[in-house]
């Protein structure tokens, strides 16, 4: 079954795809299978799954480095083997690998990537302006060799944006560096956004959706769904989360009664004898009837409050009850 688009945005849709599929070999690889997605202009649109699911694979079939062998793309409303020079030069692709100069400085790197995408010659400021935004600047003269790996990721980003492209593919540009750092280029993402951009990053941090407008959740070459953050945490658990403590133990009859309440979904989750998780609709709206309630059982609340679950947790359960299915 195809993935379906759970949330539309009244924003124009600067990719689509529909039925898109990725084979190699003879065809019994596929890489990449029956993915229908849609990129709004000015998003941040995170591509979230673990390592060998399809990221990059579908990354590279947006920027047109594969064909796909089945379905149809299209990125600025072209097929992107139809680009022309102008369409690609809207375009910055960060790559897994560090492909800048070992031997040259952070300047030269810089600079010759501005050449190669055909920056004007006036382009010092630009540079300047670029390295101040990766904080390199005190570093613009080391060789790049010498620099950490995460400086060297800095550089990369740097020199991806030298030529100020409206579209941006970002795969995995947090991997392998420290959580700090990872913060420092979502600040980066979000102040591209600011400026007008619209990025597509993969990660498998699956905390990161965190920071995305919209998540595909990718899972053996599938998107499983595409949703915002804060709708895929509700899809994965029915509703919201409401965690209670009480005094006294928490019996089966308790729970039955909880379960009757209307707003109440599904079946109350046991931790232990004075803790559950009680999956409601609106746990704003929900805990003061709880409170109430469990006082007419006989149950002292010590503390009740709502839970937000980790996108680790969302992801499990996502793929349990989605990808199994699939």
């Amino acid at each position: 079954m195809k993935a379906q688009k759970d949330r539309d945005f009244e924003l124009p849709k600067i990719i689509e795809t529909k039925n898109l599929t990725k084979s190699f070999g003879d065809g019994d690889e596929v890489a990449v299978n029956s993915i229908d997605l849609y990129v709004p202009e000015g998003s941040i649109f995170g591509l979230i799954g673990p390592s060998g699911c399809g990221k990059t694979t579908t990354v590279r079939l947006m920027t047109g480095v594969y064909q796909p062998t089945e379905g149809e793309i299209s990125v600025f409303g072209k097929r992107p083997a139809e680009f022309s020079t102008s369409d690609r030069e809207k375009i910055g692709y960060l790559i897994q690998q560090f492909v800048m100069y070992p031997d040259l400085s952070v300047w030269e790197n810089l600079n010759f990537a501005a050449s190669f995408y055909g920056v004007s010659i006036f382009r010092n400021k630009r540079l300047n302006k670029l390295l101040d935004f990766v904080e390199l600047s005190e570093h613009k003269n080391k060789i790049s060799r010498f620099l950490s790996g995460g400086m060297n990721r800095r550089l990369s980003l740097a020199a991806t944006l030298v030529h100020n492209p409206e579209l941006l593919f970002l795969d995995e540009p947090t991997a392998g560096i420290d959580p700090i750092l990872r913060v420092k280029f979502w600040d980066y993402f979000r102040q591209l956004q600011a400026e007008g951009h619209t990025l597509v990053v993969t990660t498998q941090y699956v905390g990161e959706a965190e920071y995305c407008d919209l998540v595909g959740v990718m899972y053996a070459g599938r998107v499983l769904t595409v949703n915002t953050p804060e709708e895929l945490r509700r899809k994965a658990f029915g509703g919201e989360i409401v965690h209670i403590v009480t005094s006294e133990r928490i019996e089966y009859i308790h729970r039955v009664h909880l379960e009757k309440l209307p707003f109440v979904k599904g079946n109350v989750a046991i931790i232990n004898d004075n803790e559950i998780k009680v999956f409601v609709d609106d746990a704003d709206s929900a805990i003061p009837q709880l409170i109430e309630s469990c006082q007419e059982e006989g149950l002292d609340v010590q503390t009740i409050e709502k839970q937000i679950p980790s996108f680790d947790d969302v992801f499990v359960r996502i793929i349990e009850e989605r990808g199994n299915h699939e």
